[in-house]
């Protein structure tokens, strides 16, 4: 390991825009609920820097509402049924992610996904997945009482892994993930190949360290 990552044996991803390219498939199903309603699709660029936000997101992006709305609910539940249906038809994990998860292996590097995704879409993912099913540990957006960027999924997942979270990194795309990471007293990589939220950088999160593409975390935690 790097100097100032050493001592870290366990590296923590969120799932989405960090592992798993999902956006097509979430864009799918928003433009799903616009064709529903007469509404032309929008291209994958307009959803693609939110995916993080979830169903949230995605509908105030197709359709203009927020949680706020009575009927959100309701959309929510078609956004969710919408997205069963079409769920890993086009998503794909990141180029370089199963070379990346083979250097963890060789290195004995224990490895773990923690994502704000419900264990109703998380589980299927990531089980049917070969690249993504060698997890050795999956916290959901549903198995902890709070979601990031409280630091309580990941230090579940550290539990899970029995690990301390000092011997920990997390590596995501959104703030809320260097903010939970922080939280957890883990080391905070930033994934500026991700969805970033609509933001231009990801440097502006002041993590610990910022890849620019999956194998490039190899470098910064010194495993070549």
């Amino acid at each position: 390991m790097s100097q100032f990552f050493s001592g870290i044996t366990t590296v923590l991803f969120d799932l989405d825009g960090t592992l798993l390219d999902s956006a097509p498939d979430l864009a799918a199903a928003a433009n799903f609920l616009r064709v529903q309603r007469g509404l032309d699709s929008l291209p994958l660029a307009h959803y693609r820097p939110f995916v993080g936000t979830g169903a949230r997101g995605m509908l105030r992006l197709a359709l203009g509402v927020s949680e706020t709305q009575p009927d959100f609910e309701l959309l929510k539940e078609e956004f969710f049924q919408a997205y069963e249906a079409c769920m890993g038809q086009h998503s794909m994990v990141f180029p370089q992610i199963p070379a990346l998860l083979q250097v963890l292996r060789q290195k004995n590097c224990s490895w773990g996904i923690v994502t704000n995704k419900i264990k109703r879409f998380a589980n299927p993912i990531v089980h049917t997945c070969p690249v993504l099913s060698a997890a050795q540990a999956l916290v959901c957006g549903d198995s902890t009482a709070y979601t990031k960027p409280h630091p309580a999924p990941l230090l579940a997942a550290a539990q899970q892994l029995g690990v301390a979270p000092e011997r920990c990194v997390y590596v995501g795309d959104d703030e809320r993930d260097i903010q939970a990471a922080r939280a957890a007293g883990m080391g905070a990589i930033a994934a500026n190949y991700g969805y970033l939220g609509g933001a231009e950088d990801a440097h502006h999160w002041q993590p610990d360290a910022v890849i620019r593409f999956p194998q490039e975390l190899v470098k910064v935690l010194a495993l070549d």
